[in-house]
């Protein structure tokens, strides 16, 4: 079986920049460690870091009981309010937010400042949407599919600001923009804030997908940009399965000749990539 690992596959430069961030403090001895929300969306990476005694909080109740220690921002980003009683709370706090997204959170806060009003195209619940909003000073509204941009209204005497979760569908940003577009709004600022590297991936995965007999799509269950990549992939190749570790691969599901793709989310490990496409050519 001939096996197409992409080159993008596997943590990007805001995970690896965050994990590298925690790593960092375990091997500087500070006790106790948060991090506000799991650091990045894998469970193996996380499980990891809980075993070297790294806790996560979950809410702002948790957070008021904190009387010292370190609270590291996770790459997905949080609102302005957590950073502020953080702060207030005397704990320290140490930002891992993905630099592209803290660029949208001043985006956001610039315009909305201004007097306008934020739409954000990406999936409402997601952390790093939810960080972003967080940073808005007035109107905010979050759309994610074709219905909802359809049945967007917005005051045509207010200015709108567009931007994007950075892990959305490249492809299906633009679709949305086009349906917004349509209803002519004349102060409207456009902002395609997807990070280059989720675009790179995702045409690759794309690619790849397109001339192979099987994808495998490797990532966490609560990636966002893992869940895209596989939407992509199946689209393009019918054969995509979607796994978490090398325990969920199934050989028997694949070709026993052919050709086999394999990509990985932002969160991936890169071990895990190198571990299932060493299982693919046994």
């Amino acid at each position: 079986m001939k096996v197409i690992v992409a080159k993008t596959a596997g943590f990007c430069f805001g995970v690896k920049r965050a994990v590298d961030t925690v790593y960092r403090q375990i091997e500087n001895g500070k006790k106790p460690i948060y991090t506000y929300g799991p650091i990045i969306h894998n469970e193996e990476v996380v499980k990891e870091l809980e075993e070297k005694g790294v806790r996560i909080i979950s809410s702002e109740e948790e957070l008021k009981e904190l009387s010292c220690g370190t609270v590291i921002i996770r790459s997905h980003g949080v609102s302005r309010s957590i950073c502020e009683k953080i702060r207030e709370s005397g704990l320290e706090l140490i930002d891992a937010t993905c630099p592209f997204v803290k660029k949208i959170h001043r985006i956001v806060e610039e315009h909305s400042r201004k007097g306008a009003d934020i739409l954000v195209v990406g999936n409402e619940g997601h952390p790093e949407v939810e960080g972003i909003k967080g940073w808005c000073h007035g109107k905010v509204d979050v759309i994610g599919t074709e219905e909802e941009a359809a049945a967007y209204r917005h005051d045509p005497e207010r200015p709108l600001c567009i931007v994007s979760q950075t892990t959305f569908n490249y492809k299906k940003f633009d679709k949305l923009v086009e349906i917004i577009s349509k209803m002519r709004y004349d102060r409207m600022d456009i902002l395609n804030t997807i990070c280059s590297a989720t675009e790179e991936r995702q045409s690759e995965a794309r690619e790849i997908a397109g001339r192979v007999d099987s994808m495998i799509v490797i990532g966490g269950s609560h990636s966002s940009n893992t869940r895209k990549l596989f939407e992509i992939c199946r689209n393009e190749c019918a054969d995509t399965y979607y796994i978490q570790t090398l325990k969920d691969l199934d050989m028997r599901r694949l070709p026993s000749m052919g050709c086999v793709g394999i990509t990985a989310g932002a969160s991936t490990p890169n071990n895990l990539i190198e571990e299932v496409s060493k299982q693919c050519q046994i």
